[in-house]
């Protein structure tokens, strides 16, 4: 049995739909946790076990680990907790101590890359996450993190932007080159080791892309394929602040986010070489093709 966290959320969402394929997990039991199983298609329930709560909660989080032989775990935005502690390792605890109770055998998680970086430990959530791959790890079970750059996916928040002004923004310098990857290929190489668990011990698995991309690359890559020009404008990470603050965010994800981007600009993604087998397929310009333009003209 394997046991998905956060099914509709961007990843455990393309992961659940993955594994209910038929082809790729016949012999597989699927179970979700979630705290409105109302948000699943109707479809899906019928074929998953449905464990209804936060899997941040000691008993939803126990009962969902009973009998599973692989967890999929992914820390859900927390931006009103108190501390990036709280909100990561925290969050995490009452899992930790239910896959040893449990003798889960294998837990895949969702976290980033930065760990061996001189900015690593001043990066805020990213080193949060990394303390929560500490945390699972210590337990004993066979874990893997998916070291994450940038998702392209993030993109899909600045749509409107994009289609009405022909302008999308981060904090980064312009021509800073860096990997990005898209949601489905963090989820298949998700699906790929919780089917094949017979690894063992715990580590990172990079998900970098097939290329390094700066924000005035992925500009002339959104121009060409939406017909129109789009160019990038830096925002300062004071405006940043000013943004998440607006938006409700809590004090402590604030700096978090802000700390994590000052950290991106000053090489944190720049730690792990790409190779063969963390170079993931698809390319930026495929993901516009086939994500983005079907948004952008929705």
């Amino acid at each position: 049995m394997i046991l998905i966290t956060t099914p509709t959320g961007q990843i455990g969402s393309r992961l659940l739909n993955i594994l209910l394929d038929g082809t790729s997990a016949p012999d597989e039991e699927l179970r979700v946790v979630v705290r409105d199983p109302g948000k699943l298609p109707e479809t899906v329930r019928a074929r998953v076990d449905v464990v209804t709560g936060s899997h941040g909660e000691a008993a939803t989080i126990d009962r969902a680990c009973a009998g599973a032989d692989a967890v999929f775990w992914v820390v859900p935005p927390g931006r009103g907790a108190p501390s990036l502690d709280a909100a990561y390792s925290g969050f995490t605890g009452p899992a930790a101590k239910a896959f040893a109770a449990h003798s889960v055998g294998h837990v895949v998680g969702v976290s980033a890359l930065g760990r061996g970086t001189p900015v690593a430990g001043r990066a805020g959530l990213v080193t949060a996450s990394l303390a929560m791959d500490d945390l699972i790890a210590g337990t004993g079970v066979a874990y893997r993190a998916l070291a994450n750059p940038y998702f392209m996916d993030n993109l899909l928040r600045q749509v409107a932007s994009i289609r009405d002004h022909g302008v999308f923004t981060d904090t980064v310098i312009a021509d800073r080159k860096a990997p990005a990857a898209s949601t489905g290929d963090i989820a298949a190489a998700a699906a790929s080791l919780l089917l094949d668990r017979s690894w063992t011990g715990t580590g990172e698995v990079p998900v970098l892309g097939p290329e390094d991309l700066s924000p005035d690359d992925m500009a002339g890559v959104m121009s060409e394929v939406l017909g129109r020009p789009v160019r990038y404008e830096r925002q300062s990470l004071e405006d940043f602040r000013a943004v998440l603050t607006g938006h409700g965010v809590g004090d402590a994800f604030v700096e978090g986010y802000v700390d994590m981007m000052r950290a991106k600009d000053e090489g944190l993604d720049a730690g792990v070489q790409r190779t063969p087998h963390n170079a993931s397929p698809t390319t930026f310009r495929r993901w516009c093709e086939e994500v983005l333009k079907p948004a952008v003209q929705a």
